[in-house]
């Protein structure tokens, strides 16, 4: 039985003075993140975080495991997404959890030394081997839950990137233009075609442009997409050109077999925005 009343509350008592010890001890020089920060608000922040990990640590003394950990999930997800320690190097953060982790094992120490005639020292070697086990667990859900954030902001700023990258410009009340930059890998491909034909409905375009002059490559699959483009554009009554397709993309695109029959295409956006039908 690990669970003790009397090293509960000789930890509880000295939380404050962990977190003191702790910051303390911290290279502030070596170390960058959050823990280098000398703005006041985030040094305070990062304290009462700490602080708040050593109350509920201590109740591994005091709950039954179930709880213990219940009790954790909070915290644990408060620091997974805290921008600080977002921008703080994982392998820092870990090297602060196994920091305190020797803490807690000082401090066993010290209280076993404190009351050395009334508890053995395989009572004294559970305490340890229960602390060390909690750690370990506690690492791994932050390793776990901070990965799922640094997972969803990527993919939430991917979707930015990707519709400022492919934005549709009107030219008048129903010509729009589709200006493509930079390399276009499938996942974009994809999101192009659909965000293309979302916003064509919504805003009851009849003809676009789309300029390829800023694309300088795009393989065969990427290729297939973006000239699927025009049937599914065809489709919902919608008739498009395509200027500044460089010769690369004419070769892929003739070696596919693409048919450009239901597409007008011009050397030029320039040349394309002349055109006389998109006055009428």
């Amino acid at each position: 039985m690990h669970r003790n009343d009397d090293l509960y509350n000789f930890l509880l008592e000295r939380t404050w003075n962990l977190t003191e010890s702790w910051y303390a001890d911290l290279d502030k020089v070596e170390l960058g993140g959050v823990y280098a920060s000398t703005d006041p608000v985030v040094v305070e922040t990062l304290k009462k975080q700490n602080h708040e990990f050593h109350k509920r640590f201590c109740k591994l003394f005091a709950e039954e495991s179930a709880v213990f950990y219940e009790g954790f999930e909070e915290w644990v997800i408060e620091i997974a997404k805290d921008e600080e320690h977002a921008r703080t190097p994982i392998h820092l953060i870990l090297q602060e959890f196994f920091h305190v982790q020797t803490q807690y094992i000082q401090l066993i120490n010290e209280f076993a030394s404190q009351y050395k005639d009334k508890y053995s020292l395989e009572e004294i070697n559970i305490w340890k081997d229960i602390t060390i086990k909690a750690f370990n667990k506690v690492i791994m859900w932050f390793t776990e839950e901070s990965h799922k954030y640094s997972e969803s902001r990527l993919k939430a700023q991917q979707e930015m990137i990707n519709e400022l990258s492919s934005p549709i410009i009107s030219l008048t009340k129903h010509v729009a233009l589709l200006p493509l930059v930079g390399d276009i890998d499938t996942a974009r491909a994809k999101f192009i075609l659909d965000s293309t034909l979302t916003q064509c409905t919504e805003r009851e375009i009849h003809h676009l442009l789309v300029d390829l002059s800023g694309v300088v490559m795009i393989d065969t699959m990427v290729a297939q997409q973006l000239f699927q483009l025009i049937e599914t554009l065809n489709l919902i009554g919608v008739t498009s050109t395509f200027s500044g397709i460089r010769p690369e993309i004419a070769q892929t695109a003739v070696q596919l077999g693409i048919n450009f029959n239901r597409v007008s295409i011009v050397s030029t956006l320039e040349q394309a925005v002349k055109l006389k039908d998109f006055t009428k």
